[in-house]
C-alpha cells in the first residue's frame, strides 16, 4: 500500500490528465473541432476561460515536478510522517481548488497557489531535517 504521500502524489499526477482534457474540451469549442483536430497552421489563441484553464495546466506543470522531488526525497530517505503527509494532501487540495479558481477568473486565486507552495516548502523542509 502507498503512503499517503506517495499516493497524493500519483493523484497530482492524475490531476494533470484532468486538467489537460478541461483546457483541450473548452479549446475546442472555441476553436471548432476542424481547426483543434488540424496542423494549427494559422496560430489561433485560445482565450477566456480556455486559456486560463491552459495557464492552470501550465502552472501545475511547473510546480509538479518540485512537488514529486520533495515527496520522493522524503520518502526514499524514511522522512515521510504525518507533516508530510498532510503538507502531501494539502498541496493536492490547493492544486485541485486551482483550476476552477484560475479558470473563472478569481483573482485571488494567488491565495490558493501559495497554499500548494508552501505544501511543497514544508515538503522540503522535512526532508532537510
Amino acid at each position: 500500500m502507498l503512503s499517503t504521500d506517495l499516493t497524493m502524489l500519483v493523484l497530482a499526477c492524475c490531476l494533470v490528465f484532468i486538467q489537460i482534457g478541461l483546457y483541450s474540451f473548452f479549446a475546442i469549442r472555441q476553436w471548432g473541432v476542424a481547426y483543434a483536430a488540424g496542423p494549427r497552421d494559422e496560430g489561433l489563441e485560445l482565450t477566456g476561460v480556455p486559456a486560463r484553464l491552459k495557464r492552470a495546466y501550465v502552472n501545475m506543470l511547473e510546480t509538479l515536478p518540485i512537488f514529486a522531488i520533495g515527496v520522493l526525497v522524503v520518502h526514499v530517505t524514511d522522512k515521510a510522517d504525518e507533516t508530510t503527509a498532510l503538507a502531501s494532501q494539502v498541496y493536492l487540495a490547493a492544486r485541485i481548488a486551482y483550476v476552477p479558481a484560475y479558470g473563472f477568473g478569481f483573482r485571488g486565486r494567488f491565495v490558493i497557489w501559495g497554499v500548494a507552495t508552501a505544501a511543497i516548502l514544508v515538503i522540503l523542509f522535512e526532508a532537510l531535517n
